[in-house]
């Protein structure tokens, strides 16, 4: 147990803090991720190299969501409104080309979204997940995780092309 704790605790804390942007709140999702790891270590089927941290990747962005699923139930409904049309580039304006742009300075930049938008957009991204995955798996409808995707990239690409501007 200890160690896989210290092989990929460093990790999961980044999956987690993709999601939740406060460092005790990462903590104790960290902690309750673990404790659901070792508690069904036994369901675990090896399928091959890297299976084993999909599998531990997969239990901690569950654990996430249900930590913000609990902690903010209108958490979409809310950022969904909280910006308007007018903080947004136009659509054809939304270049996501971020190739030149340090990573640490893109995380910033999704850090930075409404949690809503940073969340289905790192499912989205990251975990690879469709809109009706998302929208199940949040309780929400397909079309607001495709319309808060687009707010997301949107959002980013102004900041990106701000980043490319100062």
């Amino acid at each position: 147990m200890k160690n896989l704790y210290g092989l990929y605790s460093g990790y999961l804390n980044a999956v987690c803090s993709r999601y939740v942007l406060d460092k005790n709140t990462v903590k104790d999702i960290l902690q309750d991720s673990f404790v659901k790891i070792f508690s069904s270590i036994d369901k675990f089927e090896y399928r091959g190299p890297g299976s084993l941290k999909a599998w531990i990747t997969r239990i901690t962005v569950n654990e996430t969501l249900k930590y913000l699923r609990k902690s903010a139930k209108d958490m979409m409904s809310v950022d969904y409104d909280s910006l308007t049309d007018d903080d947004l580039p136009d659509s054809g304006d939304e270049d996501m080309d971020a190739e030149d742009i340090p990573p640490s300075e893109i995380q910033k930049m999704i850090r930075r979204l409404p949690d809503g938008y940073r969340t289905i957009f790192n499912l989205y991204v990251f975990e690879d997940m469709s809109h009706k995955e998302i929208a199940e798996l949040l309780g929400i409808k397909e079309n607001s995780s495709a319309s808060q995707l687009h707010r997301a990239k949107a959002l980013l690409a102004k900041w990106i092309n701000e980043y490319r501007h100062n």
